[in-house]
């Protein structure tokens, strides 16, 4: 490919403490439900003991939503104060960015439409209301495996191909698996140690001016190559069928 010629990038997010400065879903569970509760929950579920689905709903068992007090506690809710720019910069050069979350759809969806984000695609779990009690249902969730409500890996099999650069963006437990099916991983805290452990290759980054910087410089190199080792992941869910 011609140097002259920039590539484009499919872009993959994750939301909760990477679009976010802290993990929103986290934090609204510590606030309203029981902080036992969620200690539990979070340590079966990182240990594969039960997926997160049903870690969401036996932490969710216990919270009392109040609207009055959730609109108080989203008000400290912050962007990364770089990920408008990424957004714009983005958007300016083509590429598609898609928010893959494994949190819940009406907390990010208040803070996108709070933000003036409300056009960016995005997929989560689904929260349903009682009154001042809370569950959640899960439309995203594979068939197969259970692990996270939200399966990410296959919204990026299905808004990418083999011939696309796809890129992934994560910090936390739910982006170990689906950063594998993308050429081009942005990692910090858990996801960062899980590249390094596993040998994958990863960017680290601190802010959204991080990523800009390096998909740049990425987006102009004359032969730049597909990660081999996420071809052949989707290889192997393609001959699953």
């Amino acid at each position: 490919m011609n140097k002259s010629i920039p590539k484009k990038f499919k872009i993959f997010v994750d939301f909760d403490g990477t679009i976010t400065k802290k993990d929103i879903g986290e934090a609204f569970l510590l606030t309203f439900g029981d902080k036992e509760t969620h200690r539990r929950a979070v340590s079966e579920w990182v240990g594969r003991k039960i997926g997160s689905s049903e870690a969401w709903n036996i932490m969710l068992k216990p919270v009392v939503y109040e609207e009055d007090k959730f609109k108080m506690f989203l008000k400290e809710a912050e962007l990364d104060s770089t990920f408008k720019d990424f957004v714009k910069y983005a958007k300016e050069r083509g590429d598609e960015i898609r928010i893959l979350s494994d949190g819940l759809d009406f907390y990010i969806n208040e803070i996108l439409s709070r933000e003036g984000l409300n056009e960016l695609e995005r997929y989560s779990n689904k929260a349903i209301f009682n009154g001042t009690s809370v569950s959640a249902v899960f439309p995203f969730q594979d068939e197969e495996c259970k692990l996270c409500g939200n399966c990410k890996r296959n919204h990026i099999l299905l808004y990418s191909s083999d011939d696309d650069f796809t890129v992934y963006i994560g910090d936390g437990n739910s982006d170990k698996c689906p950063s594998q099916y993308c050429d081009y991983i942005f990692a910090k805290s858990s996801l960062l140690k899980f590249c390094e452990i596993n040998r994958i290759s990863y960017f680290p980054f601190e802010n959204f001016n991080d990523i800009i910087e390096k998909l740049e410089s990425l987006r102009y190199r004359k032969n730049l190559k597909k990660r081999y080792q996420a071809l052949l992941k989707r290889k192997e869910v393609y001959e699953l069928g």
